[in-house]
């Protein structure tokens, strides 16, 4: 018979979401059980934001070398070892698991490791390297997603790759086709174009990055052009033939040779072979389990988090999720609000998004405005020679709101910051005017835009010439 553990709070999955939601509830004084059948870190850590992330900067460091004469700079010939790349990949996981872990034990939190079942509404069945029965108060499901997984062209991870085994690869294909140019097909086209690899993406949608809006999508699209990246928007993919090469066979008839494919068209929740069922937990057709502003589902004490929610699936949405579902958890108020969530996608140039854009604030009702500001008009651009992209901000020309801000090019991923602070706070465009930007800096950029958008530029021309 299995052992029985009783705890305040139990929670299913270590991720971004899960961790963060044990070490605030350990915070409240609470006796909290962790329970993840995998590595610590969730996706984000072992096969999402940190490994991809780490040899994106391989790959910038790549490109800086490679420009070095234009800083007056003489190298030898430039070459690169892509297996060390990787090597260097997994070190990084590595040490940043090994301190997550020391992390979790010193906030006091007990880990099982083993999948978790509900036999009830406040207990779990711990199978794997622990088994055992948990008894919980509350429990916090955190189980995150993997990558979706198309009927007509199965992943073998050898030919056809998904997100998780395209970090496996040790040496690189000559041609790459990347089904889907949302964020996580965009982020490994930029990343093996660098390393030159032949890259052509096969987008559905009218065109790359769309959630991100025109402005953006179509800078991205005309960088990524004169970086070599081929990009075919409206087209559908039927099947792909592994059986002499790689062929990828489009709905037009015509077909496309490479050496490898990229399947990236988006996630799998994991609310299946849970339980959920025995505890009355109920999901939506395609998976997510719904939950309140609170974070708490269908059943009282039972909370859920992160892309199990079918919310943002983002790491950092998750983290806060967290946080609020373990406060309720613990008896304080707290609610989830998504006006204000960062997106940031780590192409070269790097593309950072937070709140509405221009069509979605018109189609919202309001009377907005746009001030848009060049980096090539940013002194601190033109001397670190980065002067492609732009900041954007959008606001209501009423009241002066900022709704919303995007940016594409260098740091944008930094700069996204201010802007998710003055929309969080539902500040003006006049907090931002007034507040003094430190030059030279990028982040004038948004000083800029905000003048701008009020038709007061400093640094720009008028719309209409002053005489």
């Amino acid at each position: 018979m299995a052992t029985q553990e009783i705890f305040d709070i139990a929670i299913i999955g270590a991720g971004p979401g899960g961790y963060v939601a044990a070490i605030k509830a350990s915070q409240n004084g609470k006796k909290v059980a962790l329970i993840d059948k995998g590595p610590f870190g969730g996706t984000c850590l072992n096969v999402g934001c940190i490994p991809t992330k780490t040899l994106l900067s391989n790959a910038l460091v790549l490109n800086k070398v490679k420009h070095a004469a234009d800083f007056g700079i003489t190298t030898g010939p430039i070459s690169f070892d892509f297996s060390h790349m990787k090597t260097r990949k997994d070190n990084v996981i590595q040490s940043i698991r090994k301190s997550l872990e020391g992390l979790i034990q010193s906030n006091g939190i007990t880990i099982f490791r083993g999948s978790a079942e509900f036999l009830s509404p406040k207990e779990l069945k711990v199978k794997g390297e622990s088994n055992c029965v948990i008894q919980a108060e509350k429990i916090i499901i955190a189980t995150g997603s993997e990558p979706l997984d198309v009927p007509s062209f199965p992943c073998d991870h050898k030919k056809i790759l998904n997100s998780t085994s395209i970090l496996e690869l040790t040496t690189l294909p000559k041609t790459l086709a990347i089904i889907g140019g949302g964020y996580i097909g965009c982020e490994f086209a930029s990343l093996y174009a660098e390393l030159g690899v032949k890259v052509i993406i096969l987008e559905a949608l009218p065109s790359i990055v769309a959630l991100q809006g025109k402005a953006i999508a179509d800078h991205l699209t005309s960088v990524f052009k004169k970086q070599g990246i081929e990009i075919r928007t409206n087209v559908f993919v039927e099947s792909v033939d592994t059986s002499a090469g790689v062929s990828v066979r489009l709905k037009d008839g015509s077909a496309i040779s490479c050496d490898a494919v990229l399947v990236s068209v988006g996630r799998k929740i994991h609310s299946k072979d849970l339980g959920l069922e025995k505890a009355g937990v109920l999901t939506s057709e395609k998976g997510p389990i719904p939950v309140n502003e609170k974070m708490e589902t269908n059943v009282p004490g039972i909370y859920a988090i992160g892309d199990v929610t079918g919310k943002a699936m983002l790491a950092h949405v998750a983290s806060h999720q967290g946080l609020i579902a373990a406060a309720n958890a613990c008896g304080q108020e707290a609610t989830m609000h998504y006006n204000a969530v960062p997106a940031v996608i780590f192409t070269n140039p790097e593309i950072a998004t937070v709140g509405l854009t221009l069509e979605q604030a018109l189609e919202a009702g309001h009377n907005a405005a746009l001030g848009k500001f060049p980096f090539q008009a940013l002194g601190k651009a033109i001397a670190s020679l980065e002067t492609g992209g732009f900041a954007q901000v959008v606001i209501d020309k009423k009241t002066h709101q900022i709704l919303g801000a995007q940016v594409i090019g260098s740091e944008a991923s930094v700069l996204i910051a201010e802007m998710a602070l003055a929309i969080s706070n539902e500040l003006t465009l006049e907090c931002v005017t007034d507040t003094i930007h430190a030059h030279p800096t990028l982040a004038e950029a948004w000083l800029e835009a905000a003048l701008i958008s009020n038709e007061t530029p400093i640094h720009f021309p008028p719309k209409i010439k002053r005489t």
